[in-house]
């Protein structure tokens, strides 16, 4: 048994979903990370696969079945570069390519760590539904509840939203060396934020990667028959954050 829980590399993972995920070829199939391939050319087509397969993983345990729009970040990249994509999944279209800041305890111009813990001011990773919207101290912002038990599911007991932010700022950050950092947010270029909000709110998709070997060879999302008693917390995730219910922590 222990020879079938070796870490799975982000290649050979990737690579898997593509394959199953490959286009059939004609107008009106279902949506394949090939498509998503084509609409974004300049992201990474394996973290494109792993997201649209720990999308499709949820939905077909019952979580937000009717999602219709898709975000992936791609924290391998540096964050003076674009890495957050956010795809409308029934028009086919790439609606954002954007700057998006990482916590503070993840690192510099790269992120290198990630946690689930409060006070640690890091990113965290995984697959969140997002919830409603507030406005609170960063403005008009955005809930997400973390599906992955360990990995993100205290995501609102940290008040892990998305938000602008004015150090989100590309140009000022080629200054220093970096973009701004959140304490742990997604926070993205405050022109954007409002649009991209109500883009994203009430049961869509937040999918946030990185090469982490324990991550990737843990999560039920990237291991679809792996999923078991994580479907039941994230279906009651998903009706306590469209319901509106508020964070458990003030927001940051």
């Amino acid at each position: 048994m222990r020879a079938m829980l070796r870490p799975l590399t982000h290649a050979a993972l990737a690579a898997a979903l593509f394959t199953v995920l490959a286009p059939a070829g004609h107008a009106g199939a279902p949506l394949h990370a090939a498509t998503l391939a084509r609409l974004a050319p300049d992201a990474d087509r394996g973290v494109l696969a792993l997201a649209l397969g720990a999308m499709r993983c949820a939905q077909n345990h019952g979580i937000a079945m009717d999602a219709e729009r898709l975000a992936v970040i791609d924290y391998r990249r540096p964050s003076l570069e674009p890495r957050l994509w956010v795809f409308d999944l029934t028009e086919r279209k790439l609606l954002y390519e954007e700057h998006v800041a990482h916590g503070q305890g993840s690192g510099h111009n790269f992120a290198r760590r990630f946690s689930n813990r409060s006070g640690s001011h890091e990113s965290s990773l995984g697959l969140f539904v997002t919830g409603g919207t507030y406005t609170g101290r960063n403005g008009y912002s955005l809930r997400m509840q973390g599906l992955e038990a360990g990995v993100n599911d205290q995501a609102q007991a940290r008040a892990i939203v998305m938000h602008g932010a004015s150090y989100v700022d590309p140009h000022a950050g080629h200054a220093m060396g970096r973009l701004g950092r959140s304490w742990g947010c997604p926070a993205v270029r405050n022109i954007v934020a409002q649009p991209m909000i109500d883009t994203l709110k009430g049961g869509q998709f937040v999918f946030a990667y990185y090469p982490d070997e324990d991550w990737l060879r843990r999560s039920s999302f990237l291991h679809c028959g792996a999923v078991g008693t994580q479907t039941a917390a994230g279906r009651r995730a998903v009706s306590e954050t469209t319901e509106g219910r508020p964070l458990l922590a003030a927001p940051r």
